[in-house]
């Protein structure tokens, strides 16, 4: 329940300020993305970004906790994408046919998978262990989030272990594919490779999706 209304603000139309607030917040994270591409991630510091976003250092902190956090500035899509899933389901659907929804047709989570800022993550994600770090704590609340949002939902068909292994399930086919699809980068547009993640994941999560 806490997710539900820590998350509702998001669907209702932007104020003038939230507007603002949302172009500056964008600002930042292109100016972080290039900055980090430029001169690399260790040597460009908050005050850099801020700089480059045309924002005094302090107000960063308004807007994100560390540098850490631009480099996953939409962690809270998947959740959202879920409960917005939710809040449209079938009478007869399932766990895992939200979640193989939310990836299929999700804009935020698509976007989290071939974004501008995706490459760029995957390379952080293998050098840098303060993002490797990050990347693990956004990791582990996400699923348990999404593990506890679906448990409540279908009380019938999950417990608290049960619906962890699914989310956990799901969370490492994507992360898998996620890592496959970027390693052939050279291969494939963006586009393409959005799309073999997804079908590899649907592949793999198939024996789920099986009516009984």
């Amino acid at each position: 329940m806490n997710a539900v209304l820590h998350l509702v603000p998001y669907a209702r139309l932007m104020s003038l300020r939230e507007r603002k607030r949302a172009r500056t917040r964008q600002a930042l994270i292109d100016a972080a993305t290039d900055l980090f591409e430029r001169n690399g991630y260790d040597e460009t510091t908050i005050a850099d970004i801020a700089a480059a976003a045309e924002i005094g250092t302090r107000t960063f902190f308004s807007y994100f906790a560390s540098k850490e956090e631009l480099v996953f500035p939409d962690a809270e899509s998947r959740v959202q994408a879920l409960l917005d899933a939710l809040a449209n389901r079938a009478p007869d659907d399932r766990p895992i046919d939200l979640l193989v929804r939310v990836l299929c047709h999700g804009d935020e989570v698509s976007n989290d998978i071939i974004g501008k800022l995706t490459p760029l993550r995957m390379r952080l994600l293998q050098t840098v262990p303060a993002v490797q770090g990050r990347a693990l704590q956004i990791q582990f609340d996400a699923e348990r989030r999404i593990a506890g949002i679906l448990a409540e939902a279908f009380p019938d068909e999950l417990d608290d272990l049960s619906a962890r292994a699914l989310t956990g399930a799901f969370a490492g086919a994507v992360r898998g594919a996620s890592q496959a699809m970027f390693d052939r980068a050279g291969e494939l547009t963006a586009e393409q490779r959005a799309e073999a993640t997804r079908q590899a994941v649907v592949t793999t999560l198939a024996p789920l999706l099986k009516r009984d």
